[in-house]
């Protein structure tokens, strides 16, 4: 259950102000089309993420238990100091592909503007943390519609509203805390 939890709040707060929630924004802006467009992000979310999920599952098997705790440690860390870096969107070549309508439109790219992605990378982490593939994957695309199905339906209203700069403070603070925590296992027992 907290392999699901932990990675729902983690990527809900890291999706905030992230590019693939300006790519939500504008595509609902685009097409205003909300429920092709929040199926389209859920296909692309769970399709990414799986694959994001399968890689954490295959680090875990590839390194020893020692190096995962620093390999971990040290990439929660640097996720920690990446989220206090605001994020950008070109949207210039967003539009519907001739005969691919909406849904297809946004899948591919959400699923192309996801790939190396601080939610990505996030689930990459989560699932050799936890090393609970499914409960990840669920958690970290819950995280992705509760950040991105809003502003989908509520578009620039939300957006204003949502102080961004305190949700990366604060998603900022959990990833280093999950850091030192992997770092320190050992010496508190855990």
């Amino acid at each position: 259950m907290d392999a699901l939890l932990i990675s729902t709040m983690i990527v809900a707060l890291a999706e905030m102000g992230d590019k693939t929630q300006l790519l939500a924004l504008v595509l609902a802006a685009r097409f205003q089309k909300p429920w092709p467009i929040v199926a389209g992000i859920l296909i692309a979310t769970v399709a990414n993420h799986a694959l994001a999920g399968a890689v954490g599952v295959w680090i875990t098997q590839w390194l020893g238990p020692d190096m995962l705790r620093w390999v971990l440690g040290l990439s929660f860390i640097a996720m920690a100091l990446w989220m206090l870096v605001p994020d950008k969107l070109d949207d210039a070549g967003i539009k519907e592909h001739p005969g691919w309508g909406v849904l297809l439109t946004t899948t591919v790219a959400f699923f192309l503007a996801e790939m190396g992605d601080k939610t990505q990378v996030a689930t990459v982490m989560l699932a050799a943390q936890y090393q609970a593939f499914v409960w990840v994957v669920i958690g970290t695309t819950l995280g992705m519609l509760l950040a991105n199905a809003p502003v989908v339906w509520l578009g620039h209203k939300l957006v204003r509203r949502v102080p961004l700069r305190l949700v990366h403070g604060i998603s900022a603070a959990i990833f280093a805390v999950l850091g030192g925590l992997a770092l320190l296992a050992p010496v508190l027992g855990v």
